[in-house]
């Protein structure tokens, strides 16, 4: 990718289909339980509290535009150190937040004076061949499982920027390269460990499959991030992956914009399911990225011609396995700006020329040349939901817009108005209204914060509704709470 380009086995039983496991002496069982009561907690893992040297670099996220002081984090080592520290927030009545990659992109994350219960040190990795099943803990992040996966020839759908948690990214839905090939990233989520809330003060661990608590597991598969419990592991179906053919295309300055946008959203959402792509726009070039799995370099040429005979791209291919590319294509975060204000969109319908020439006026216009705006082809494996369904609504978009403003330089010390903040956040908002009668829906791993129907956007009206009948019986209490979580039913 250019530099301008975007973004432990704990245990197996999730993986071998069973319904309880016993912490600290108490069974969960079928439904978590009502009557438990817990003797007090302490936190255990790693702690870091407001004093201590790690601090400020345990406190701050990716996006430095949000800066926040709990009153503690704790970093788990194993899942029993996620159920001390979910009873322990129960039992002192304070604010928690999840976190386990930082790119909650509206800093929900993390929370002034509560406890941040973060899950990035729990990276284990079991891989079974032969039944191609991978079963990983919450904290890997989205370079750590693609690479580990290649070096064994399987894949699943990440995203494209490897620090974003694998886990956060599968829990809202989870899209990027391969999702025409394997459908979103939370289509191949097949079981999940998790800490719910039990009792009036306690917590404790259960596994969500098809064969228990499905209806949790629908509800993870795109709406779990922070609504129902803390998700300690995940298992996933994998596919086996020995090669693809990586196309990279650089368009110099704006004049090609219509010609090239045009023949990407009449190409690749329509094209063979192995073909995925993204188009980046920024102030003075157009990026598109194309994966072909199992593809030649001579074939992926072949299926992207419409769009690679618009003007003079410079272009190159690089065919290889996975993990590689995947690992190649990565920005340092030192290089990366500080802070991020993002709008997302689904498109159900080609853009015509004003949408287009919308997108061509604010970008010549953005503050600043790492503002963008993005798009990743739908369709293919999308299309069809896994069995059990999901909680993912948006399966006949034609692709996936997001508005994305960056400026500013990385600091150990965030938080300062930066000059550009005012004018970055406007020209999102403007740019967001300007396409509002082209698109259609949002994407809850990149929210839209100052959206009214946020939940409708998000889910639809009747998933939504089913959600908060979840949200009620596993977190009645609403104890996971933060500005767009999921509420509770009332009874």
């Amino acid at each position: 990718m250019s530099d301008l380009s975007r973004r432990d086995l704990l245990r197996t039983s999730a993986a071998a289909g069973v319904g309880a496991v016993v912490v600290s002496g108490l069974t969960a069982a079928d439904h978590p339980s009502k009557s438990l009561e817990c003797p007090p907690a302490t936190l255990t893992g790693h702690i870091v509290r407001p004093g201590d040297a790690s601090y400020t670099d345990a406190r701050l996220g990716w996006d430095q535009l949000f800066s926040h002081y709990p009153l503690v984090i704790a970093f788990a080592q194993e899942t029993q150190d996620v159920v001390n520290a979910l009873t322990w927030a129960r039992q002192h009545n304070i604010a928690l937040r999840v976190r386990s990659g930082r790119h909650a992109l509206e800093g929900w994350s993390n929370v002034d004076n509560g406890i941040v219960i973060d899950v990035s040190q729990l990276k284990s990795v079991q891989i079974d061949p032969g039944a191609r099943i991978a079963t990983v803990g919450a904290g890997l992040n989205q370079l750590e499982a693609v690479t580990t996966l290649a070096k064994q020839n399987f894949a699943v759908t990440t995203g494209s920027e490897g620090s974003v948690s694998l886990c956060g990214a599968t829990l809202g839905g989870g899209l990027g390269p391969l999702n025409r090939w394997l459908g979103m990233a939370c289509d191949s989520l097949m079981a999940a460990e998790i800490v719910v809330p039990s009792g009036h003060d306690c917590a404790e661990v259960i596994n969500a499959d098809l064969q228990h608590h499905s209806d949790l597991l629908w509800a993870l598969r795109g709406a779990g991030n922070g609504n129902f419990g803390i998700v300690t592991q995940l298992t996933y179906k994998v596919y086996p992956l020995e090669h693809l053919a990586y196309v990279q295309a650089t368009w110099d300055g704006l004049g090609d914009l219509y010609g090239v946008f045009e023949a990407w959203q009449r190409t690749v959402p329509s094209a063979d399911r192995r073909l995925g792509s993204e188009l980046e726009i920024h102030k003075s070039q157009i990026l598109l990225s194309a994966w072909l799995v199992d593809g030649a370099a001579a074939q992926a040429r072949e299926m992207l011609a419409p769009i690679l005979s618009v003007g003079t791209p410079d272009v190159a291919v690089q065919v290889g396995n996975w993990g590689d590319i995947f690992a190649g294509a990565q920005v340092p975060l030192a290089q990366e700006p500080a802070n991020w204000k993002f709008f997302s969109e689904f498109v159900k319908e080609r853009f015509p020329k004003e949408a287009i020439d919308i997108i061509g006026d604010f970008m010549r216009n953005a503050p600043t040349e790492e503002c963008n705006y993005f798009v990743d082809a739908f369709g293919g494996a999308i299309e069809r939901e896994p069995p059990g369904g999901t909680a993912f609504a948006h399966r006949d978009a034609l692709f996936y817009g997001e508005i994305g403003a960056a400026w500013g330089t990385r600091s150990t010390q965030p938080g300062v108005g930066d000059p550009l903040t005012s004018q970055a956040q406007a020209w999102t908002a403007e740019f967001s209204q300007a396409l509002r009668p082209y698109a259609d829906g949002a994407y809850v791993n990149v929210p839209n914060v100052a959206m009214q129907e946020w939940a409708t956007a998000y889910w639809g009206s009747q998933r939504f509704e089913r959600l908060r009948r979840i949200k009620a019986k596993y977190d009645p209490h609403n104890v996971f709470q933060y500005e767009q979580s999921i509420p509770p039913a009332s009874h």
